[in-house]
């Protein structure tokens, strides 16, 4: 057994490709970062995995054979975490699957699993809130653009509910943290990246804004300030429900309501 530090390049069929290879070059991972982490040392046992989509695949549907869609699906929503741990605990969970011979997904006294079921959960929470406090600024040319900046890579984990919610739409959803968003056509979605980010800044929306978007703002600011009732408020429970990270980029937040 190869005991090494694993580099890869940072994609999820990179990562696939390393479990791949694990299994067929009897490899202990030390450590799993990106190529771009990566550090010469001079007592480093070093291996770089090169993607290949053909052994991506083979894990994907040996996985999706092993623990089934949801299963897979985990894992995917772990690596999306983006957190230091998500890749090798990638990594160690779906070795444990392939090293069993029956379905492990709900063996919790696993630490390893436990672990992954921690991050799908708040990876899950934050996915929901993106469907909840996602708004849309109608600009001149007829495109909605929505901002949103969340803790997790959650992009494409709503870019269904999106697409059907807004099919007759044309629309562009940037991820501002990560510099890049899904531009839905009417007809199919794809992703588009911008390096300079103060272009999608909201007050350079702002300018561009459709005639009626203000009005449409202004009508919004309206009904949250009809349906809040002062004597009932209770901030805490709504800072729970919506945390003030979000308020950035929330209408009913940037008009000054304190709701």
């Amino acid at each position: 057994m190869q005991h090494v530090d694993l580099y890869y390049d940072g994609s999820w069929a990179g990562l696939l490709t390393t479990i791949f290879e694990i299994f067929e070059f009897k490899i202990v991972p030390l450590s799993l970062r990106s190529t771009g982490e990566r550090q010469q040392g001079m007592f480093q046992t070093e291996r770089e995995v090169f993607t290949q989509q053909d052994k991506a695949d083979r894990v994907m549907h040996g996985l999706i054979a092993k623990v089934g869609k949801k299963g897979y699906a985990e894992l995917w929503h772990t690596y999306l975490s983006e957190l230091p741990e998500a890749a090798l605990l990638v990594v160690r969970v779906a070795t444990y699957y392939f090293h069993e011979e029956k379905n492990v997904r709900l063996n919790f006294a696993q630490d390893h699993i436990l672990q992954m079921k921690k991050i799908v959960k708040s990876v899950s929470r934050e996915r929901h809130r993106m469907k909840a406090f996602t708004r849309f600024q109608l600009l001149a040319d007829g495109l909605y653009v929505a901002l949103i900046e969340p803790d997790f890579n959650v992009l494409p984990l709503v870019q269904q509910h999106f697409q059907d919610r807004y099919a007759d739409q044309r629309w562009l959803i940037f991820d501002v943290k990560r510099r890049y968003g899904l531009l839905y056509d009417g007809q199919s979605t794809s992703e588009v990246t911008m390096d300079h980010t103060a272009t999608m800044a909201h007050a350079t929306l702002i300018d561009l804004h459709d005639a009626q978007e203000e009005l449409y703002a202004d009508l919004w600011k309206r009904y949250f300030k009809s349906v809040n009732i002062k004597e009932r408020r209770n901030m805490k429970l709504h800072l729970q429900h919506v945390p003030r990270r979000y308020w950035r980029y929330l209408h009913e937040k940037s008009f000054g309501m304190e709701i």
